[in-house]
């Protein structure tokens, strides 16, 4: 993605492309004349998305993100329709059970977080790396989806905090081995863009006191508009770590 691209002629994948704040990058990105590739778990609802940008080139790849054969299909899917890949919105997560306190947290709910949010973010960032590093002209953006949770945790939410401070070290290292290679990486961390996901935060979530407080919101088009200024970016140019929330959400203070 240098400075001789246009935006018709560069390629995306964005996980968890579905709904949510992946849906609402992908139609960013679609209406700005990228070709995406929209991954996620459930066909119907990539095919939804595409649905909400005639006209644009999409590509819908039912994906689990966390089994690596469906992520090999994948990017070899993007290779074979678009030739290369410019940019991967590594978005596609869960929460795991709500509520739930540590102690009492089943293993296999723990590992369905981190195959999700960790493992999955890894194995789409490894093949989009490799896929980056070998093409001509080379070089392309990696941008994760971290979350405020990536800072500060909400009570009994073990599984989705550990996994979203292990993508920064994520984040942190692609940006690292990317630098030979014209591999930028960053990292949007997100806190209360309103989505299905978000909803409860509307009618009272609990807070590190105890106590249920509703909270405010943001529209999810302002965390599209960022990601897609971040991808727009030449590859000389990196949003290392961006912060975009409901600006009078309880995050700075928290606790």
């Amino acid at each position: 993605m240098d400075d001789q691209r246009t935006a018709k002629t560069r390629t995306a994948v964005v996980t968890g492309a579905g709904s949510g704040i992946g849906r609402a990058v992908a139609l960013e990105l679609l209406r700005a004349g990228w070709r995406v590739a929209l991954a996620g778990r459930r066909t119907q609802t990539l095919e939804e998305t595409a649905a909400l940008a005639p006209g644009a080139e999409a590509l819908a790849v039912r994906t689990d993100v966390s089994d690596p054969d469906d992520v090999a299909h994948l990017f070899s899917a993007v290779g074979d329709r678009f030739g290369r890949l410019d940019l991967l919105f590594n978005n596609a997560g869960t929460f795991g059970p709500g509520g739930v306190p540590v102690e009492e947290l089943a293993y296999d709910a723990w590992r369905h977080v981190v195959d999700t949010n960790l493992n999955g973010a890894f194995l789409c960032a490894q093949a989009a790396f490799r896929q980056m590093k070998e093409q001509d002209p080379g070089g392309g953006r990696i941008i994760n989806n971290g979350s405020i949770s990536a800072h500060t945790p909400r009570p009994h939410s073990i599984a989705y905090t550990a996994t979203k401070h292990a993508l920064t070290g994520l984040t942190k290292s692609l940006s690292l081995d990317g630098r030979p290679y014209r591999i930028a990486c960053g990292q949007i961390d997100i806190g209360n863009a309103a989505t299905d996901m978000t909803a409860r935060m509307q009618s009272g979530i609990p807070q590190a006191n105890g106590e249920l407080a509703a909270e405010p919101v943001m529209d999810v088009a302002d965390v599209a508009r960022t990601v897609r200024h971040m991808a727009e970016l030449p590859l000389e140019a990196n949003v290392q770590f961006a912060t975009v929330l409901a600006t009078n959400m309880p995050f700075i203070g928290r606790g």
